[in-house]
């Protein structure tokens, strides 16, 4: 039994190491803005997503979560399934994905944040790392659904003041293979 158990727990650690390699490969954006990670530092992301948002004239958008919340996941498929909210955020933020797990809480990190009541759970800094905005994810939806317009609006409330820099994609693209 025990040794199903190590095989089973080899199996997992390799399938998430595969995701992750495959994640970077697949997309333009930086590895921080894809997956919840214990192992990063979130310290280091968060000054890299604030240099790229610097460079890019965004705001970035903190998304503080785990691979164990369900409710992280349904906003993550919801983000995905709505295009529309996906070019938005992409568009006027560098995302940011904090993981605050049993085994990663990142204390030192969350210990400078304002305090959060659940998850997940969004800040909004500028790209000089001011802090604009914390807010509970549940006031974008509406019957326990996020909400397009909801997400839009609060989208385009926050966004940098700033013009949106015309080549975004092309600079992510630049910077996460720098990363």
């Amino acid at each position: 039994m025990k040794f199903i158990k190590n095989v089973l727990f080899v199996l997992g650690a390799v399938m998430l190491i595969n995701f992750q390699a495959m994640a970077e490969k697949n997309s333009p954006l930086p590895l921080y803005s894809q997956v919840y990670d214990e192992q990063r530092n979130a310290f280091d992301d968060a000054n890299a997503a604030l240099k790229l948002a610097d460079k890019t004239n965004r705001n970035v958008l903190m998304v503080i979560g785990g691979n164990w919340c369900a409710f992280c996941k349904k906003m993550e498929a919801f983000w995905q399934s709505d295009t529309e909210v996906a070019q938005a955020l992409y568009n006027n933020y560098v995302i940011l994905k904090i993981n605050v797990s049993d085994k990663n809480e990142n204390k030192e990190f969350m210990s400078s944040m304002p305090p959060i009541y659940g998850y997940p759970h969004i800040y909004i800094a500028n790209a000089r790392g001011k802090m604009l905005l914390s807010k509970d994810t549940a006031e974008l939806q509406v019957n326990e659904q996020h909400d397009t317009q909801l997400w839009l609006a609060f989208i385009d409330r926050w966004k940098a003041d700033k013009e949106q820099a015309k080549a975004v994609i092309e600079i992510i693209a630049k910077e996460s293979s720098n990363i």
